[in-house]
């Protein structure tokens, strides 16, 4: 096990995908990094996430940031050099109804202009792409062959060995007790369960518990933990090769193969938020009654089990990166609505950047934590 250093440049709280890029990032432009995780790597909302992929957004910001990532993906095998089994099959949105289909013929749009090749496809392409999908009352449907999936763990893991390799320490089990602030408002110290480490800056990539971790300097993150659930089934024969990860955007339920069989999902609108809050005992039935409209075979398939987890969601269902205007060198970083998986690639490049007063890639001053006095959720935000 790595000891716990007494001292570091940075030290990141939280070792999911956007904890273990942050460290990765900082610790290959040469800062003295510490990560710090309460439980096991990946073991928080990371390892619950479906490991999808896209670039598929409506605003510019948010395909920046997806086209960033799949460029980091699929280039994960040289740097920083790990198998992350991915599968870029496509996502397929299905649409049924007309204000969707207007608001993507914008999208796609502006996707195109900005480098992403994504399309309408009619409804025999669909059949062609995805033959498990059902079609009733689609109107139309989008295609982009770069989106897809991939392993969260495998990605976590990856990242964290690349940047042990770069001198980073990486520890898990040290939950952070406290956070020492001086008189003028600046970071000094990092208070854990197997010690302190003092520094100066501090990356807060802690999920749902980050809001926990911001009220102890003070800072108030608008974050709540929303529970969402995954299913698969077992085995089965006669699956295509490749399945694109299928969307019925009006209700959100998901599905993309997985090894022999299929993972899917759904949110349930109707789930309160909260860690003590308890998912539906109706949810596969919620779910069985869109299968039946969008993958009528799933009802044959036999469900094999699933998962529960908790995803971080904020008020307009965007991601939250930025540093407090009120703590000296605290910073924050979160993905949207349970997608951190899919930003974290860029996002891990802005924490450095932000880290190191360079100018990111992108303008992130949108997603900071003051904008929601005038924010407005994006519908495709709510989707997985």
């Amino acid at each position: 096990m790595t000891s716990l250093p007494a001292a570091a440049d940075v030290v990141v709280v939280g070792g999911g995908v956007i904890g273990t890029s942050s460290a990765f990032h900082l610790a290959e432009a040469g800062v003295d990094t510490c990560l710090v995780e309460r439980d096991q790597l990946a073991s928080g909302s990371t390892s619950r996430a479906a490991g999808c992929i896209r670039a598929q957004f409506s605003d510019p910001l948010n395909i920046a940031i997806g086209s960033r990532s799949i460029d980091a993906f699929t280039r994960f095998g040289e740097r920083p050099g790990a198998e992350i089994d991915l599968h870029q099959v496509g996502y397929l949105f299905l649409l049924d109804r007309p204000d969707d289909v207007t608001a993507f013929e914008t999208s796609v749009a502006l996707q195109n202009e900005l480098g992403v090749p994504s399309r309408f496809v009619d409804l025999d392409e669909v059949r062609e792409l995805c033959p498990l999908a059902g079609l009733a009352g689609v109107l139309a449907a989008t295609y982009c062959p770069l989106d897809g999936h991939a392993s969260p763990e495998a990605v976590v893991q990856g990242y964290a060995a690349g940047a042990r390799s770069h001198g980073a320490s990486v520890l898990t089990g040290c939950a952070v007790t406290g956070i020492g602030v001086d008189g003028g408002g600046a970071i000094r110290e990092v208070e854990t369960l197997l010690g302190t480490i003092r520094t100066g800056t501090v990356v807060c990539a802690a999920g749902v518990w980050s809001p926990d971790i911001g009220r102890s300097v003070g800072v108030e993150l608008p974050l709540e933990p929303f529970l969402r659930e995954v299913g698969f089934t077992g085995p089965t024969g006669g699956l295509p090769d490749r399945i694109p990860l299928t969307v019925d955007f009006s209700s959100g339920f998901y599905f993309h193969r997985e090894g022999p069989g299929l993972l899917f999902g759904m949110a349930d609108p109707e789930q309160l938020p909260g860690l003590d809050a308890r998912g539906d005992p109706a949810w596969l039935e919620k779910v069985m009654v869109v299968a039946e409209r969008r993958l009528p075979s799933l009802l044959d398939m036999g469900i094999a089990g699933g998962w529960k987890g908790y995803y971080e969601v904020t008020p307009d269902h965007n991601a939250l990166v930025g540093e407090s205007r009120d703590v000296s060198r605290f910073l924050y970083a979160t993905g949207f609505s349970g997608h951190g998986f899919l930003q974290g690639p860029a996002v891990g490049e802005i924490v450095r950047d932000l880290v190191l007063g360079r100018e990111p890639f992108i303008d992130v001053s949108p997603l900071s934590a003051e904008r929601f006095a005038h924010a407005a959720t994006r519908p495709e935000h709510n989707v997985i």
